[in-house]
């Protein structure tokens, strides 16, 4: 295919790509990610001419395994290039042929396919990419880039290693139709011009905006109509001139404003890359596909995750930069901005903000104007919905201040469409847990500082892997059309409206970005041994039953997978307990007949934590399990019935999807895999126990044992007092609890938490057994009463019943 002559200059050409490369793929894995099918030719389709891009895209390709572009694809008897160049590429010397010779191709393989059906080839489109440095303001295009080739080779030598090759979806010649009337001329021309435009969007996307002046933009703000009347309002509320209101207006613009560097972010993703390595086995991204493909077609992104620790403020940014994403400006809490880590973190596009914004207008103008001012100019956003971080590891109420801010956003009228992206961050090691652990005791919060960081630091090892699960979207347009389907009456360019419907509507927003992201949860070894380990009597277990017990949790959850986007392990229970053995969390002892594995009450303590981030998807089987249990013999339809029953608190408290129609199939599938694990005889109008398994299902059954006794405390106090306030039954059941776990040996420091009363009451509200007078409605107090209480050991409810005497 190629004369004497290319085969040595393609040669020349790889040795400094050898020498000064190395190009990561986006995706990490794009076999097994976009699903390429290796043993089908392929045309690689490149955006423009260059034979250092194609050498570079070369190399992962003999590395993957993927075919050679430089072997040609035979066609009836001709080969044909495997690759194409879709532009001629900057420079002077570049060829205005190169367009007409990529026609031609393209020509030639669609003609091919017209006459050949069992002919298949695949394009793929790739592009490689050294360096994303985002164009400044003002800055001008570089000189030496109109020398070509020349200038592609300044940039291997000075950005070989910051190198990325994006794979995309390929496109099957075999899937493009071709009308009678159609000139195969004009479809490759077409073809062209599509892939154009998305090399176009690929590359925005990966590199971002133009980066502003800061001082310039902060100054410029300031103007703004309605931080402008802000200024105003502060200057005659606190009898000031309307200069220095307009110095203050700005020096909250400083406190607050990311000062984004990508140097820094080189230096960071560097120095990541090498923590990462030392301290985990590695991190796990799953469904970031759909994420590239809003950004690349011009959606405005709001990353929502949940918080477990510092260290996801840093990991996904890492993340999505690997996944040839821009790292999003990251709303921080004030505390963090303590040197080194506050300018640092400003620089790596992070954003500061106070605890609260109560009583202080200008400071709210302010902010709201800054939010608006990062969707206007297209950055994407990132925040903790939950506000801080989890202490229990279950999510945390939503707090929906920013929230709010973003669909005002929306209200100025901007046509960018802005969409949700909910992400679930897992660890199998959380550096704060210890802490998290104290501060529910009652410890006093530690204070963030240099000192503190480095202390953390140095104690990390063995932290297994780390997990970011991108969620479903959540399209904000399409939520509000749903929701609220004249929302558009309400645009303002000045952003200073204010609509009836917008609180309730942002929470139920909120409610279902909890949802989404409790719905791409991983399960990890850690997380599973840790909830079985649990739910045993003394936090221990004989090695062979632990292994079981993760045998039966991997097929209930394979059998029923609580969403399409969780993720499981493809390993034996042996390799997950092996894996989770050597991060030293368990006591491993050996006697004649083999291992016990156990917890000492500290590690119980801490390991709830772990237990605690799946807790949502063990829940509604374990009250299955329970039911059974309890009852012995009973139909399915009444399982059926006590578990809706139960479900709107449990819903509430966990942020479960499930619509009624749902939660039927779902139980339905639970009973079915109970009986194909031989736990239980199955038939319709009669469940029956499997008396030589029962410890099987008793250990399923008691990840519900906190929440149901939860649930006893609460209904027990209503029934005793219907007349009960609700702030009186949260504080009387939270002591309740207390005692409880003390008596009881309960080691879940989130058993007695303040946030989860406070979420129980307002449930009890919400579904009607109390109302705004705080009189409770006693039927359906006594109907559920009657479905707790047997759910419960007896002495459990006797020391119930003696702390809470009627």
């Amino acid at each position: 295919m190629f004369s004497w002559w290319t085969k040595i200059y393609f040669s020349l050409i790889q040795i400094p790509v050898k020498l000064f490369v190395k190009s990561k793929p986006i995706p990490t894995d794009p076999i097994t990610e976009l699903e390429l099918d290796i043993h089908r030719p392929i045309l690689y389709v490149l955006p423009y001419n260059s034979q250092i891009d194609l050498m570079v895209v070369r190399s992962l390709c003999l590395k993957y395994d993927l075919p050679d572009p430089l072997l040609g694809i035979e066609i009836n008897g001709k080969t044909v290039p495997a690759y194409i160049y879709i532009d001629k590429g900057p420079g002077i010397f570049a060829s205005n042929k190169q367009k007409s010779k990529t026609i031609e191709i393209l020509r030639e393989y669609i003609s091919a396919h017209q006459q050949n059906d069992e002919l298949d080839i695949q394009m793929l489109p790739v592009s490689v990419m050294f360096g994303r440095k985002p164009d400044k303001e003002g800055k001008k295009i570089p000189s030496l880039q109109v020398l070509g080739a020349t200038y592609k080779l300044y940039k291997i030598l000075i950005s070989g290693r910051d190198c990325y090759t994006r794979f995309s979806r390929t496109v099957s010649f075999k899937n493009i139709k071709v009308n009678d009337k159609q000139d195969i001329s004009v479809l490759a021309h077409k073809l062209s011009r599509v892939a154009r435009i998305h090399f176009a969007k690929q590359r925005t996307a990966s590199v971002g905006p133009t980066l502003p002046v800061r001082q310039q933009m902060l100054n410029k703000l300031l103007t703004n109509p309605a931080l402008a009347e802000a200024i105003k309002e502060e200057a005659k509320s606190k009898n000031i001139g309307l200069d220095k209101a307009k110095k203050s207006a700005l020096s909250l613009l400083n406190e607050i404003a990311a000062n984004f560097s990508y140097r820094m972010l080189r230096v960071t993703d560097f120095v990541l890359t090498w923590a990462w390595n030392r301290l985990y086995q590695g991190l796990k991204v799953t469904n970031a596909d759909p994420v590239r493909e809003l950004a690349e077609n011009g959606h405005e992104i709001v990353y929502a995750p949940c918080h477990r620790s510092h260290m996801d403020y840093l990991l996904l940014s890492y993340v999505l930069y690997r996944q040839g994403l821009v790292p999003p400006h990251i709303a921080a809490g004030i505390n963090l901005n303590f040197w080194p880590a506050g300018p640092i973190f400003r620089r790596l596009g992070a954003f500061f903000i106070r605890r609260s914004f109560k009583g202080n207008k200008l400071y709210t103008a302010v902010f709201r104007e800054y939010l608006a001012e990062l969707f206007i100019r297209g950055y994407a956003v990132e925040y903790f919905i939950e506000g801080g971080r989890s202490r229990t590891g279950r999510l945390l109420d939503p707090k929906t201040g920013m929230l709010m801010m973003t669909v005002q956003t929306l209200l100025r009228g901007d046509n960018r469409p802005i969409t949700i992206v909910p992400v679930y961050i897992g660890y199998e090691h959380v550096l704060e847990v210890a802490t998290y652990a104290n501060e529910l005791r009652g410890a006093k919060k530690e204070k963030e500082s240099l000192w503190s960081t480095i202390k953390a630091f140095l104690k990390l090892k063995k932290l297994g892997f780390g997990y970011v699960n991108f969620g479903n979207p959540i399209p904000l347009n399409q939520f509000l059309n749903q929701q609220i389907p004249e929302w558009r009456d309400a645009i303002d360019p000045s952003g200073m409206q204010r609509p009836s419907w917008l609180t309730p509507t942002t929470n139920l927003l909120a409610k279902q970005i909890m949802e989404h992201i409790n719905s791409s949860a991983a399960i990890n070894a850690m997380n599973l041994c840790c909830s079985i380990l649990l739910a045993a009597d003394q936090c221990t277990l004989t090695k062979v039953k632990l292994l079981e017990n993760i045998d039966y949790l991997l097929k209930l959850l394979k059998n029923i997978p609580y969403s399409d986007l969780i993720t499981i392990p493809d390993q034996t229970a042996e390799q997950m307990f092996e894996h989770a053995k050597e991060m030293g969390k368990f006591v491993i002892t050996t006697d004649e007949v083999g291992e016990m594995v156990g917890l000492t009450t500290e590690q119980a303590v801490l390991m709830t934590y772990y237990r605690n981030n799946i807790q949502h998807l063990l829940i509604i089987p374990a009250i299955v399990a329970r039911i059974l249990l309890k009852h012995n013999r009973i139909s399915a339809d009444e399982v059926l019935r006590q578990v809706k029953l139960l479900f709107p608190l449990i819903k509430s408290e966990l942020f479960l999807y499930h619509n009624e129609e749902q939660l039927t199939e779902y139980v339905n599938k639970i009973i079915e895999t109970y009986a194909e694990l031989n736990l239980i005889s199955y038939a319709p109008d009669k469940l029956t126990l499997n008396y030589l398994k029962m410890s099987g299902l008793q250990l399923l059954a008691s990840s519900s044992r906190d929440t149901l006794q939860r649930y006893v405390i609460a209904f027990s106090l209503l029934q005793k007092d219907p007349t009960i306030s609700r702030a009186t039954l949260e504080k009387e059941g939270r002591l309740i609890a207390e005692r409880l776990s003390i008596l009881h040996g309960i080691n879940a420091p989130e058993f007695f938490d303040k946030g989860v009363f406070s979420t129980l009451v307002a449930s009890l509200r919400e579904q009607g057994y109390l109302d705004d007078k705080d009189d409770a409605n006693l039927a359906k107090i006594d109907t559920m009463n009657k479905i707790l209480k047997p759910l419960i050991t007896n002495r459990v409810m006797q020391t119930i019943d003696e702390i809470n005497p009627s």
